[in-house]
């Protein structure tokens, strides 16, 4: 039986981005949509203290962002925290932060998907959100570095829009100071919970390592990358938030709809709305492209590991990018888009996102020194802000992000009891490779120092090859490998 080289297959993806590139995937991730909608909720639960909550927001993001920069530095992989669950503290962790991830990001997809169509056509915001995300996956099925490119535009639109806005606040008559001080309205659990939301603003930075194999040199790019992305938008929220209260108050921004558009007509500068308008849209595409490009990554992976269908595990010969985890993602996202209501799921999401980041921080207390780990204060404080944002959660948040995480749980368990149980005919001929195929994909992954000391991905699972009609080809045949 002979084998085909692994070196070269169309399974591996191309490193094409640098750090601007993923410094810009970040930045599109997160100075999107979160910053024209985020911001009035997160003034209704921390009143006066809303800057406080972005500041605990903040914190925690930092906290999470270090321990993923070195987690991503040693394993710089397609995943993000799915791998880095699964080689730190076993297989279920490191699957659960998948399916967290994957579930709560698609809800988030559709939530950016209507953003745009509701900013753009109210009247068919449905229709409007379905063809953006149709739009947007054909341009990352084309190539993960034309979406970058696109991503650059966006970024540097929305940043140009919230430029105009401050500028326009600061340059006010009726900007005051004033609204700034701490009133009487303060609470633990509003502040708290005012974090929770902004936090869900920030998260985009797990954008840059989902993409660990299309980064050039990841174990230098990516540990610069995240804090750099964290750090400019950072900057960027705390200006608008402070511009915005300035003007609006934190009475009138916990009241506003559309709280930047609000603050550009309370300038005398109403001429502004419209670009305001435009800038949302651009924001929740921007937003809508990272978190695709993010979530087809993590269903790779998880496709990989056979925690999700093995056929999306397959990487277009041309492209280098995985279509079939892209179709899947942007048809669930398209449909969700045009049929449902997901402003709901968006408590879910961000329920599902602090957990995600909860499993990156325990993960990355496992490190040890030689390994890069961080000063063990920083996955310490990461573990307990997540878990605390994520119970400050609106109550019905919690309940349905609980009752999604137990159902994928229990999936877990029916799978892997399913694969011990022992199947007749699998000693016979020509049933080896099947009951490779069936093994769960841990045992047969790399090994972690190799994969850090190589920078490489490791190729897909169950590659071996069987002689089929007088042919070598892939036991694994995803239909894109040529017969030799």
């Amino acid at each position: 039986m002979a084998e085909t080289p692994l070196t070269g297959m169309p399974d591996e993806l191309r490193r094409s981005l640098g750090l601007s590139d993923a410094v810009v995937v970040g930045l599109g991730a997160m100075i999107g949509a979160g910053i024209f909608a985020a911001l009035a909720p997160a003034a209704r639960a921390a009143g006066s203290a809303v800057l406080l909550g972005l500041a605990i927001a903040a914190l925690v993001a930092y906290c999470n962002a270090t321990s993923s920069a070195k987690l991503a530095a040693r394993y710089p992989a397609s995943g993000g925290t799915y791998v880095y669950g699964r080689e730190r503290l076993g297989e279920f962790w490191g699957y659960l932060a998948g399916w967290c991830f994957v579930v709560g990001k698609t809800a988030s997809c559709a939530a950016m998907a209507l953003t745009a169509g509701v900013y753009a056509w109210p009247e068919h915001a449905h229709a409007v959100a379905a063809a953006a995300v149709v739009a947007l996956t054909v341009v990352n099925y084309r190539g993960v570095q034309k979406s970058a490119l696109l991503t650059r535009v966006i970024v540097a639109v929305v940043l140009a829009v919230l430029a105009a806005v401050v500028v326009a606040a600061f340059t006010a008559e009726t900007a005051d100071l004033a609204r700034l001080e701490f009133g009487s309205d303060i609470t633990v659990f509003g502040v708290l919970q005012a974090a929770g939301l902004l936090f869900f603003a920030f998260a985009g930075y797990a954008r840059i390592a989902t993409l660990g194999e299309e980064v050039r040199d990841p174990a230098r790019t990516i540990p610069r990358a995240i804090p750099l992305a964290l750090g400019i938008t950072l900057l960027v929220y705390a200006v608008v938030l402070i511009a915005a209260l300035t003007i609006l108050g934190p009475q009138g921004l916990s009241e506003s709809s559309a709280p930047l558009t609000d603050v550009v007509r309370s300038t005398n500068a109403g001429w502004l709305a419209p670009a305001v308008r435009v800038g949302a849209v651009v924001a929740a595409l921007g937003a809508l492209l990272a978190l695709i490009l993010g979530v087809s990554r993590t269903t790779l992976a998880m496709a990989r590991d056979r925690h999700l269908p093995h056929a999306l595990a397959a990487v277009h010969p041309r492209f280098a990018v995985p279509h079939r985890a892209e179709i899947a993602v942007g048809a669930v996202v398209a449909v969700a888009a045009a049929t449902v209501d997901v402003r709901a799921a968006i408590g879910f999401s961000s329920f599902g996102v602090l957990l995600y980041y909860a499993v990156a921080n325990a993960a990355a207390w496992t490190l040890t020194p030689a390994e890069g780990r961080p000063w063990r204060v920083i996955p310490a404080v990461g573990v307990l802000g997540c878990l605390i944002l994520a119970c400050t959660l609106p109550m019905a948040s919690v309940l349905t992000g609980a009752a999604v995480v137990a159902i994928g749980a229990a999936i877990f368990v029916v799978r892997r009891q399913v694969l011990r149980r022992p199947q007749p005919g699998r000693n016979e001929s020509g049933g080896a490779a099947g009951a490779n195929q069936a093994e769960p994909a841990q045992d047969r992954a790399g090994q972690p120092d190799q994969q850090a000391d190589e920078g490489a991905a490791q190729p897909v699972a169950g590659a071996e090859t069987t002689v089929r009609g007088g042919h070598d080809q892939p036991a694994d045949d995803h239909g894109d490998q040529p017969r030799q």
